[in-house]
């Protein structure tokens, strides 16, 4: 079951360098987080994010999201058994094997 009145753990610090982590609402910052700790995340913020929020929500951010990682995007891609034309971040520029890096 979700828990979107948790506060993030402060020791996510480091996966949100660009703001204040204290001002991010699990719910209303929803694809925010999930983005930002796919793509940076380890296990550990993983799990967290698994018990935060509903694998639906976490699908639907990957397949919406135009922020994930190439590398990000394959996984999640494979982990949810997705088609690539599900996925909005392919065929985007940044992820054109021209520019990976």
């Amino acid at each position: 079951m979700p828990d979107l009145h948790k506060q993030i753990p402060a020791d996510f610090n480091p996966f949100f360098w660009d703001v204040h982590i204290e001002q991010l609402e699990p719910d209303v910052h929803r694809r925010f987080i999930i983005e930002r700790l796919l793509n940076e995340g380890d296990h550990y913020t993983l799990q967290w994010l698994f018990h935060t929020y509903t694998i639906d929500d976490i699908r639907q951010t990957v397949q919406s999201s135009r922020n994930l990682s190439r590398k990000t995007a394959r996984y999640w891609q494979t982990y949810f058994n997705l088609e690539e034309e599900e996925m909005r971040c392919f065929g985007m520029s940044l992820t054109k094997p021209d520019n990976l890096f």
